[in-house]
């Protein structure tokens, strides 16, 4: 029959500390029934309870009541049995709490069991046998076996009906302990003759409603008679047992006594009645009365227990006594713990005091065996704090470090008071989840490679290599090269840093002579976020090679023209003919150099120093040794292997330059002809080709360009103010003539293509004598004139006043070391002058004065018959001379050449027309005679004549008219 159950809710309290409510709900509800709102009750959003994933925690295996997280609700999951839960407790209740997350939150939930009408009153024994004397008296009581209710209060056992009651009657007697003994009380006398045999139902009523019942038959046999019933020695016996004892232990021994004789004085001693709890666990000898346990005993089940014995002699009568049983407790349960709630992970920032992991502990035993304590093996990085009775929290007490510990192994011991301790552990595995706070680290802290010259790019130089203590991303390192610049230039065109593994590579083929060593940053950062990094100098020397021939400085070697060096037949032993200066763009050993000689016409008269490179003679030179001398000088240096340079020396034998030059007319050259001069030839001609056209247009321009400046020029009516150039004194001058000059001569066969030059610095100017005018024109600087242009052939540029000729400017060796040496130069090109070098210019210091008329004309004359005097050795082609002449030469007849010859600094000018020629030597002639007198004391200067001002000069007066 399916009952209707009335719900009643009440919330009892709540605790904002503990976080404690409370309900009350009858037993028996079907399953999902409403039993409260737990989000309304602990005031918590409903989202909350979704956030922190609540959930019901329970000791035990059966959980009674479920949490909808939906709308915050506990509902009832499985069926409530009070009996079978509480027993006859009250009140009866079930205990839970409610688990939140992020952060750990727990609430107690208590809720009350209601106990409804649910369990009939049952006997042991449905059926009951009596044997009654008929002669037992009026009055005489009878007990019978009491029923149990397992239900409680007014649903529990309320009363006993005995039917028919003609006879006997119910008599229900008080007990100590709250229950009632139920006896059965005759009423009449028994008439064995009448009714040997009598039934009686007994009835127990619960006062629950609906009322529910039980019943027992009563057989009785009418006996005869037998007046005395058996009496115990005690109407309540007691007595303790230790939880744990063994099966077969004696309880107590019980005793009654019968004052009848014979069968009716005859004790049978028996169990008459027992709570459930307490069924299986005694038994009692019949004859002796001994309790003996025969079940197992636990103080935490049940602390103690009723019987009643019931004693009977043959005669039917009964007594009857009640037996307690008392547990004593034993410390045999350990601390029991539970994990409520954990964490696996933690990230190493977390800030100390952070729940790791939520602990309940209990302990069964009763008094100082249930008292618990709990400790952590590991006291520096955790603590276990209490929260509340049985409840702890564990805590993280300091700062977490994953590169010192990835895992921790939690221990938590708890031990009870006991006598022994009993005690219990788990322990807990935590993972350290990593955070990038730890930055890549170099192996060194600066780094220094080498790597040879001429590399191949793409080299591996070498590697750097950074480790970062953190884990997974976070460490996986990364190498960047800084930008920064070398020379000017970004170092990421010299050196790349490959990203995954740090090896560095040379990106470009490095030259020791260009760049010696360089550094730069490489940086190393991590994965993780946001990135750490750190950075490491690295220097990269560069390692020479002996990739540099020797290059000989002197004596130059070109290809068109041969340099020789003059030594006198009066030369000693030991006389400096010239000096190898050679270098090595390499370093250290590599350009360490030696000299030797190769070859040479006469091994036997020349020397080469090994280390300083000085050609020197090992003999006296002799009339008998040839005037053409040619020297081979190899030059190496020491590298491995060795590279080499050959230098050729050509050297004239001679004390005049005559001789020189009837040796040196048929001298041919010795052309080297590469390999790849057929290639150039081949190429000339196909450039010439594309060329032609725009050559002779470009020349056809020039000309017609150069004929308008000359016709500018010459047509010109403007006067040119005359600039003299200062002299070039010579401190080793000695003869007629004040100073020493230098000239280049050309001479060919034609005599129309030879002329002669006075030599002059570059920045010098250029004085020109017009056929059709007497005085001497002077080039005006100007930067809007058109006589500036750069392609004429007349600019020359005034000379600088602290103008000098260099050290390597000079002819022959270096320095001091031939004083007496001549450079003669042949040019194989007909038609061609060679015009002179920087070894023109010979001798030192300046030229304080201008040259006279006489001195230049007398130098001029001394030339042309030094020239003339070699013209009848020479042959087809074109001869440069470079010499130095000193001051004895005289002057001598001068033969009719038909050439030009500038004299700068002169109002004379040599040109190749005969007419011109004898016009002005005669006109050079009279003025030297005038220069020769001394001009009067009160004769005036003459003054210059003065150019006719244009709009530029005009301007240019204006300005210093100002100034």
């Amino acid at each position: 029959m399916k009952r209707q159950v009335p719900l009643f809710l009440s919330v009892l309290f709540f605790s904002a500390v503990l976080g404690q409510v409370s309900y009350s709900i009858p037993e028996e509800m079907p399953k999902g029934s409403f039993v409260g709102n737990i989000a309304q009750d602990l005031g918590l959003d409903v989202k909350r309870l979704h956030s922190g994933k609540a959930r019901v925690f329970t000791r035990d295996s059966t959980a009674y009541v479920e949490l909808n997280r939906e709308r915050g609700r506990l509902l009832i999951k499985e069926r409530i049995d009070r009996e079978a839960i509480c027993g006859q407790t009250t009140p009866c209740a079930l205990h839970f709490q409610i688990l939140l997350e992020n952060p750990m939150e727990f609430y107690s939930i208590t809720v009350e069991i209601i106990d409804i009408n649910d369990n009939p009153p049952t006997f042991i024994t449905n059926d009951v046998q009596f044997n009654i004397s008929e002669s037992a008296l009026i009055g005489s009581t009878f007990n019978l076996d009491r029923a149990t209710d397992a239900d409680v209060g007014e649903n529990g056992l309320k009363t006993y009906v005995l039917k028919p009651t003609d006879i006997f009657s119910l008599k229900m007697n008080n007990q100590g302990d709250g229950s009632k003994n139920v006896e059965m009380v005759l009423n009449a006398p028994l008439d064995r003759e009448k009714n040997e045999h009598l039934s009686l139902v007994l009835t127990a009523v619960d006062g629950g409603e609906p009322q529910m019942s039980g019943t027992m038959q009563i057989h009785i046999t009418v006996l005869d008679a037998n007046d005395n019933e058996p009496v115990f020695t005690q109407s309540v016996y007691k007595a303790s047992i230790q939880e744990n004892a063994a099966v077969g232990t004696v309880v107590v021994r019980v005793t009654a006594t019968d004052a009848d004789h014979g069968s009716n004085g005859k004790i049978t001693y028996s169990i008459s009645g027992m709570l459930d709890h307490a069924r299986g666990m005694f038994e009692i000898n019949k004859a002796t009365g001994e309790v003996t346990l025969i079940g197992k005993v636990d103080f935490e089940k049940s602390r103690s227990f009723q019987v009643n014995i019931r004693a009977s002699d043959d005669g039917g009568l009964t007594g009857s006594c009640k037996l307690i049983v008392d547990v004593l407790d034993m410390n045999d349960n350990s601390p029991d713990i539970h994990i409520m709630s954990k964490s696996n992970v933690i990230s190493e920032d977390a800030k100390p005091n952070t729940v790791v992991t939520m602990i309940n502990v209990e302990d069964v035993d009763s008094a100082e065996n249930g008292k618990v304590h709990c400790v952590v093996n590991d006291n520096n990085n955790f603590m276990l704090k209490s929260t509340s009775d049985k409840f702890y929290s564990l805590v993280t007490d300091s700062e977490l470090d994953r590169e010192r510990s990835s895992e921790y192994n939690i221990t938590v011991s708890c031990s009870d008071e006991g006598v022994p301790s009993l005690s219990s552990s788990v322990t807990l595995t935590l993972q350290i989840s990593d955070v990038n706070d730890n930055a890549p680290v170099f192996e060194r802290s600066s780094y220094e490679a080498y790597i040879v010259e001429n590399n191949t790019p793409g080299l591996s130089v070498f590697t750097v290599k950074a480790r970062d203590a953190d884990w997974n991303q976070n460490a996986r390192v990364s190498y960047i090269l800084e930008d920064s610049s070398v020379n000017g230039v970004p170092v990421s065109s010299y050196v790349s840093v490959s990203a995954d593994s740090g090896v560095i590579h040379a990106v470009r083929s490095f030259d020791y002579e260009q760049i010696k060593k360089f550094h730069f940053r490489v940086k190393a950062q991590d994965g993780g976020s946001p990135p750490l990094s750190s950075n490491v100098t690295v220097k990269i020397l560069i390692q020479d090679q002996n990739d540099n021939p020797p290059q000989v400085l002197y004596p130059v070697q070109t290809g068109g023209s041969l340099v020789a060096e003059l030594v006198p037949r009066s030369a000693d032993v030991g006389y400096l003919v010239t000096k190898v200066v050679a270098v090595d763009v390499d370093s250290g050993q590599n350009a360490w150099l030696s000299y030797k000689l190769q070859k040479a016409t006469d091994r036997a008269l020349f020397e080469v120093g090994s280390q300083n490179g000085e050609i020197r003679t090992i003999r006296q030179v002799t009339d008998k040794d040839a005037v053409k001398q040619r020297l081979s000088v190899i030059v190496e240096d020491n590298g491995q292997p060795s590279r080499s340079a050959t230098v050729v020396v050509n050297v004239a034998v001679a004390d005049s330059f005559p001789e020189v030059l009837s040796e040196f007319t048929d001298f041919t050259h010795d052309k080297e002809y590469n390999d790849n001069l057929t290639f150039y030839l081949v190429l000339a001609l196909a450039v010439v080709s594309f060329l032609f056209i725009t050559c002779v247009v470009v020349i056809i321009s020039v000309k017609i360009y150069r004929w308008r400046q000359s016709r500018v020029l010459y047509h010109s009516n403007l006067p040119v103010i005359p600039y003299y150039p200062p002299r070039y004194s010579d401190t080793l001058g000695t003869g007629t003539l004040q100073h020493v000059y230098n000239y280049e001569v050309c001479r060919t066969t034609d005599s129309r293509k030879s002329d002669c030059k006075f030599g002059g610095a570059g920045s010098q100017n250029v004085l020109i004598m017009d056929p059709s005018s007497t005085g001497t024109m002077q080039r005006i600087q100007s930067e809007k004139s058109i006589l500036d242009e750069p392609d004429s052939p007349l600019e020359q540029k005034p000379p600088n006043n602290d103008w000098r000729f260099t050290q390597g400017q000079r002819p022959g060796p270096s320095g001091p070391h031939m004083p007496y040496g001549t450079h003669i130069r042949w040019t194989p090109n007909n038609g061609n002058r060679a015009t002179g070098g920087p070894e023109v210019a010979m001798g030192t210091g300046p030229w304080p004065q201008p040259p006279t008329e006489a001195e230049q004309l007398q130098a001029l004359m001394a030339a042309a018959n030094e020239v003339s005097e070699a013209t009848a050795t020479l042959g087809p082609g074109t001869m440069g001379l470079s010499t130095r002449y000193s001051p004895q030469f005289t002057l001598q007849h001068v033969p009719d050449y038909r050439q030009n010859v500038y004299i700068p600094g002169s109002t004379a000018t040599l040109t190749s027309n005969p007419q011109q020629q004898q016009q002005q030597q005669q006109a050079t002639a009279q003025q030297a005679a005038q220069q020769a007198l001394p001009p009067p004391q009160a004769s005036a200067q003459p003054e210059p004549p003065k150019a006719a001002q244009t709009p530029a000069s005009k301007k240019k007066s204006t300005k210093k008219e100002k100034k």
